[in-house]
C-alpha cells in the first residue's frame, strides 16, 4: 500500500472538520479512557464526552487501580449514562502506555472510530464530530489517524496558550524523530485500530507517538488539524506534559545531548522491527537508511539521513536534527 499521508491544509478535509458533519448514522465512536486517581478531573472530562455531538459514543475506562475517588465517581455516571453506555475494565498495572495498549488490544472494545481521552483534559463539543468527518472522507479500506493542536490551560481552567502549530504535512519520515500528535487528541479508524491490535503490546516510549509512527509507516493517512480539539489541563501530576516553554525546550534539547532522544529512538525502532510486516514497501525503505544512519561514521550519516527524508517541523526542529545527527545522538 503506497504511503498517503495528508495535512488538515488540505481544502476537502478541512471543509469536513470544521462543519462537524457526523460520518453518518450508526458510526459508534468507542472512547477509551485510562484512569488512576483522576478524581479532581475526571467529571469535567466525563461531562465534555457526554456533550460530544452528532453521533454515539461508548465509554470505555480502564481503570490502573486507583485509590482516590476515581472508581466512585465512574460508578456514579455509569448510573446516570445509563446500561452500557460506560464499561469500566481492571487496568494491567503496569503505567499509562500498558493501560491504553490493554484497551486497544481488548476484544471488548468495539467501534466503528476510536478515540484516546485523557481523565484531566475538557474536550470542545464538536471534537469527535469534526475528527470523524475527516477520517469519513478517506477510503474506510486504509488506516487512518486524525489528531489536532490543543489549547492549554492551568489546572483551574486559565488560559495558557495552544501548542506548537505545525505546518508541514506529517509522515513517517517526520515521525521517526518527532511525534506531531497529542494522544488526547488522536481518533483512528476500524482499520488503524485493527493494525495497532496486529502489533500489539511493544516497548515504546509513549502510546500516541507509536500510533504515529505505525499507521505512517504502514502507509496509512496522518490528518493534523490546526484548530484546538480540547483544553489540556496542566499540572504538577500530568503523565506528559506540553513543550511549548522556553524551559521546557531547553530542557529537551539538554536530554537529546544525554543521549535519551538516542535511547527512545532505538525502542521505537526494536518495536517497528517487531511489527514489519505491517509496514509499506515505502516504510521499511525509510526505516532501513534511518537505522543504518544511526550507526554510520558522519559523513555517512549525514548522507543516511538526507537518503531517508527525516525531517523536523520547524526550522529550529530542523537545526536541533542535524545537530543531533552531527553528534550522533539521534
Amino acid at each position: 500500500m503506497a504511503a498517503t499521508v495528508i495535512g488538515q491544509g488540505s481544502a476537502e478535509t478541512a471543509s469536513l472538520a470544521a462543519s462537524g458533519q457526523a460520518p453518518g448514522a450508526g458510526a459508534t465512536v468507542a472512547v477509551l479512557l485510562c484512569t488512576f486517581n483522576g478524581a479532581p478531573f475526571i467529571e469535567q472530562q466525563l461531562d465534555s464526552i457526554r456533550r460530544q455531538q452528532g453521533l454515539p459514543v461508548r465509554l470505555y475506562v480502564s481503570d490502573d487501580g486507583s485509590g482516590d475517588e476515581t472508581l466512585s465517581i465512574l460508578e456514579s455516571y455509569c448510573r446516570r449514562w445509563g446500561a452500557g453506555s460506560i464499561q469500566v475494565l481492571p487496568g494491567p498495572g503496569r503505567g499509562h502506555v500498558a493501560n491504553f495498549f490493554s484497551l486497544v488490544c481488548s476484544r471488548q472494545v468495539e467501534g466503528q472510530y476510536f478515540a484516546y481521552s485523557d481523565q484531566d483534559d475538557i474536550w470542545d463539543s464538536d471534537k469527535l464530530a469534526r475528527a470523524t468527518a475527516a477520517l469519513a472522507s478517506l477510503p474506510g479500506d486504509q488506516p487512518a489517524l486524525y489528531c489536532s493542536r490543543t489549547r492549554l490551560v492551568s489546572a483551574s481552567g486559565r488560559p495558557l496558550g495552544h501548542s506548537p502549530l505545525f505546518r508541514r504535512p506529517p509522515g513517517f519520515a517526520n515521525a521517526l524523530v518527532h511525534n506531531i500528535g497529542g494522544g488526547n487528541t488522536m481518533v483512528l479508524n476500524r482499520r488503524a485500530r485493527d493494525l495497532l491490535r496486529a502489533a500489539g503490546e511493544v516497548d515504546v516510549v509513549s502510546q500516541d507517538w507509536w500510533t504515529y509512527l505505525l499507521v505512517a509507516g504502514a502507509g496509512g493517512t496522518v490528518i493534523y488539524d490546526p484548530k484546538p480539539s480540547l483544553s489540556y489541563r496542566q499540572h504538577g501530576r500530568n503523565v506528559v506534559g506540553s513543550s511549548m516553554g522556553a524551559r521546557e525546550r531547553v530542557l529537551r534539547g539538554w536530554r537529546v545531548l544525554r543521549n535519551r532522544n538516542r535511547d527512545w529512538n532505538s525502542r521505537n525502532i526494536a518495536a517497528l522491527r517487531q511489527s514489519q510486516a505491517l509496514l509499506s514497501p515505502e516504510g521499511c525503505r525509510v526505516l532501513d537508511e534511518f537505522e543504518r544512519a544511526r550507526h554510520a561514521g558522519l559523513l555517512a550519516r549525514l548522507l543516511g539521513m538526507r537518503r531517508a527524508g527525516i525531517y523536523a517541523q520547524s526550522f529550529i526542529g530542523n537545526l536541533g536534527l542535524i545537530a543531533a545527527t552531527l553528534f550522533k545522538k539521534i
